[in-house]
């Protein structure tokens, strides 16, 4: 069977079963990632599922919905952290549980910053209250602190019916709305309205169900959003899914990936050829440069967005993630109002969620966004188009209740709670230093101070020879060294160009999140990979 028509019975199983593997569609047309694309053809054939079960292989009808009718903005979309190099990462976890011999025993998947999956330890608390509310029964049990069952039994409170099975107002459970908000308060010192505030099921939905609101094309132009190179793919997939322009401007490396307003201005007054700019994205702590914004930085954003009326959206996830003693993270909310006139009064949405920080509780879908002078009518729009989607998870607006309302000192949990969160934010900023440190004692390799979140993003100097190969198989060449990477030692990370990354420099990226015996192995291979990459294309 040709490969086009294998591909086209393949995206009839996926219409048929609902059995989908991601992969990009853009990164394949231009080859930056073709090695993966038979990888994702096999992921999609077999999945989950057996493509035989369906009979999509032999299917001759014609489909109403095809690859050429479908969805463009679809096909446009890319998300690297879970691209062709995932796929065949975890075809290799299969290949050594059957038996085949590899250069390696195990698959180090440093490519997405999922806690719990690279050994951290949940935090006690959480998974107590979790526990109570799940099966309200052990709220008789005298093992279960005091504290424990209050939050749980108040959480409760806010569910129809007493249980967290049931739905919720669309933005969420009041209470836990009120305690964000008293969150807020305590973390800025500045008022927050539990109104303004919207649970999400991780920061990913709120964050789209606010771009939603700027999608308005205008006498044939789209509107444009200001996105930070190198981004966190959520941003130019959704985008992209939306049909928006993504204007990309450069931090700059020699600066540890600062934010420079004369390339911001650059940025914009390029864009304004192309579409109409109304938005921009800032990520602080960074992903996935790991830089942490200096007040003065944030300041200097602001008197931009204010002078080319641009709504700020601010992900500020990482917020607990801050590793270097001369690095603090300031909320823009806080600054933006305590500048004053007229900057107060801009609109600002921010965004945080209960899978980074401390707790790592990626799976559960717990986040909340914060949105600040809204014009009523369009702060009703929102409100309603969140409606359509029922209710985040229960479970998940419970965690974000535990990370923003935790044992308070007195409490029986509040020892335990304050240790277990020490302990995680020590080892992850020890791990920080270990990885930039290792990084740049490598030939060929050059790594920034990890400032704060979960990622280290160095830059690679790789031989005129790998990227002509590279070039040869139609591949980016940091595509092509990770692919070898993979291949070699079973460490799986993401290519820079995933991300963005100014023309003719390489880089990757990978998570701080390894646990220290693991990482310490993970840096000893990847140093004997490189350097046997170097002298073999030198």
């Amino acid at each position: 069977m040709s490969t086009s028509l294998l591909f086209t019975s393949i995206v009839n199983h996926v219409i048929n079963t609902g059995n989908i593997t991601r992969c990009s569609g853009r990164a394949r047309n231009r080859g930056g990632q073709l090695r993966g694309w038979p990888n994702f053809v096999r992921a999609m054939a077999t999945g989950v599922k057996d493509a035989g079960d369906c009979n999509c292989l032999e299917r001759t009808e014609k489909c109403f919905v095809t690859i050429e009718n479908m969805n463009p903005c679809i096909k446009r979309m890319e998300y690297a952290v879970r691209g062709p190099l995932v796929i065949r990462a975890s075809e290799i976890e299969k290949e050594l549980q059957e038996g085949v011999k590899k250069p390696f025993t195990e698959v180090i998947k440093a490519n997405i910053g999922d806690c719990h999956a690279m050994g951290q330890k949940p935090i006690t608390f959480i998974r107590q209250v979790l526990a109570l509310v799940s099966y309200p029964v052990l709220l008789d049990d005298p093992r279960f602190p005091t504290d424990a069952k209050a939050r749980a039994k108040d959480i409760l409170a806010g569910c129809r019916g007493g249980s967290v099975g049931s739905y919720t107002d669309s933005p969420g459970i009041e209470i836990i709305r009120r305690h964000v908000a008293q969150y807020i308060e305590r973390r800025d010192g500045i008022p927050s309205n539990w109104e303004n505030i919207i649970l999400s099921a991780g920061a990913s939905d709120a964050i789209k169900s606010v771009l939603k609101l700027l999608v308005n094309e205008v006498d044939g132009k789209k509107t444009g959003v200001m996105v930070p190179i190198p981004q966190y793919p959520l941003y130019s997939a959704t985008l992209a899914e939306f049909n928006m322009h993504q204007i990309g401007y450069y931090l700059d490396e020699s600066r540890a990936w600062g934010m420079d307003i004369a390339e911001l201005q650059r940025a914009l007054d390029e864009a304004k050829k192309h579409c109409i700019p109304r938005a921009i994205v800032v990520i602080n702590p960074g992903n996935p440069t790991g830089q942490v914004l200096s007040r003065t930085n944030i300041e200097e954003i602001i008197k931009f967005a204010h002078k080319e009326e641009l709504f700020i959206f601010a992900d500020e996830v990482y917020q607990d993630n801050v590793y270097d003693p001369n690095s603090k993270f300031h909320s823009f909310k806080k600054v933006l109002v305590e500048m004053g006139k007229p900057y107060h009064k801009m609109e600002l949405a921010s965004f945080m969620s209960c899978s980074k920080g401390y707790m790592g509780e990626c799976g559960l879908r717990g986040g909340y966004t914060e949105v600040v002078n809204l014009e009523p009518d369009v702060r009703a729009m929102l409100f309603k188009s969140i409606s359509a989607m029922l209710c985040p998870t229960v479970l998940g607006q419970s965690v974000m209740d535990l990370v923003v309302n935790p044992p308070m000192p007195g409490e029986p949990s509040y020892d335990q709670y304050v240790k277990e969160k020490k302990a995680v934010l020590h080892s992850l900023a020890e791990r920080a230093k270990m990885v930039a440190e290792t990084f740049n004692s490598i030939e060929g390799v050059s790594c920034n101070k990890v400032q704060g979140a979960m990622y280290a993003f160095p830059k690679l100097d790789l031989p005129k020879k790998a990227i002509e190969k590279a070039e040869s198989l139609g591949q980016c060449a940091d595509v092509f060294y990770a692919f070898q990477l993979l291949e070699n030692t079973g460490i799986c990370i993401v290519p820079g160009s995933g991300f963005g990354q100014q023309a003719g420099t390489f880089h990757f990226r990978t998570t701080i999140l390894p646990q220290p015996d693991k990482l310490k192995i993970m840096l000893n291979k990847f140093k004997e990979f490189h350097l046997k990459f170097l002298a073999e294309y030198k």
